[in-house]
């Protein structure tokens, strides 16, 4: 699946300027790493962030919200956010910070 060009400039706009970002071809789309970490990508028009576990399960009853799963096998602390969780520009910028956030407080790769 091609991923929305669209939505991956609006997540390169909201890390502007943030130290450590490396992009990668990941999922079928885009991923957005912080020293190595993944933290949010863009699949289809979806985003995915990625959560420390308890706040991702909190998260999915936020609009837009649902579990990250391609294969069957859930990933824990990932999820898609589609349209709904999307919707303006300090909302999409909240979902990248708290994903960037988590991946930040990983060890380094």
């Amino acid at each position: 699946m091609a991923y929305d060009e669209k939505v991956a400039e609006r997540v390169r706009k909201a890390l502007a300027g943030r130290k450590g970002i490396a992009e990668k071809k990941m999922f079928g789309g885009v991923a957005f790493l912080v020293h190595g970490n993944m933290a949010v990508g863009v699949h289809g028009a979806e985003l995915i962030v990625r959560l420390e576990p308890n706040d991702a399960a909190k998260a999915l009853k936020e609009p837009g919200a649902r579990i990250f799963d391609m294969t069957g096998r859930p990933m824990k602390g990932w999820l898609f956010v589609g349209a709904a969780g999307q919707r303006d520009e300090a909302t999409f910028a909240a979902w990248v910070a708290r994903a960037v956030g988590h991946a930040a407080s990983l060890p380094k790769k």
